[in-house]
C-alpha cells in the first residue's frame, strides 16, 4: 500500500529526472498533465458507459467482465480474476456477476482446479450481448477519444501509458 502525499514530498523536477524538495502547491503546473489524464479518463469512460447502458442495458464493468471472459480459456474465469481486471471488490465483482446471471449472460460453476472457488461462464446470450454491445463500444472509442487524436499522438500516449503502468505495476 502506498503512504499517503504530504503536501511537503518531493516531486520530480522533469519526467523521469531527480527529485526535488518542492512542496505541491494548488495550481502547481506540475499537476496539468496530470489533471487533463484524470479529467479525460472520467469523461470518457462515464459516455462510454452511459452510451452501453441506454442501447444495451449494460454497465462499462458488465461489457468489460463479458470481454474478459469471451477472451478466457473455456470461456471462464475465477471471481478473484475478474475483479482485478475489472477493478472491482470482490464483493463489487459478486454484484455484477449476480445481475450477469440474473441476465442469462454468465453462469456461476465450480472452479474446475480449486472446488471451493467459484467461476463465471460465459453463456451463449451473453456472447451475443457482447457482440451487439462492442459495436456501441467501438463506436464510443472512436467518437470520444480516437477522432481528437493523429497516429503521432496515440503513438505517444500508447508509449507514455505503457511507462506508467510498468512503473507503477
Amino acid at each position: 500500500m502506498m503512504p499517503a502525499m504530504s503536501s511537503n514530498m518531493s516531486v520530480g523536477s522533469e519526467v523521469g529526472g531527480p527529485a526535488i524538495a518542492a512542496p505541491l502547491r494548488p495550481g502547481d503546473p506540475r499537476l496539468a498533465s496530470w489533471r487533463a489524464f484524470l479529467m479525460a479518463h472520467s469523461r470518457v469512460w462515464h459516455r462510454l458507459d452511459e452510451d452501453l447502458r441506454q442501447e444495451h442495458d449494460l454497465t462499462l464493468p458488465e461489457y468489460e467482465c463479458l470481454l474478459f471472459l469471451v477472451e478466457a480459456p473455456d470461456r471462464r474465469l475465477r471471481m478473484r480474476e475478474i475483479a482485478d481486471r475489472v477493478l472491482l471488490s470482490k464483493s463489487g465483482v459478486t454484484r455484477m456477476v449476480d445481475r450477469l446471471v440474473a441476465d442469462g449472460l454468465v453462469e456461476r460453476t465450480s472452479c474446475t482446479t480449486d472446488a471451493r472457488g467459484a467461476e463465471a461462464s460465459l453463456t451463449m446470450a451473453g456472447v451475443g450481448r457482447l457482440r451487439a454491445a462492442s459495436r456501441t463500444h467501438l463506436k464510443g472509442i472512436d467518437d470520444y477519444f480516437l477522432s481528437v487524436l493523429d497516429r503521432d499522438q496515440l503513438a505517444v500516449i500508447e508509449r507514455a501509458m505503457a511507462a506508467v503502468d510498468a512503473r507503477a505495476g
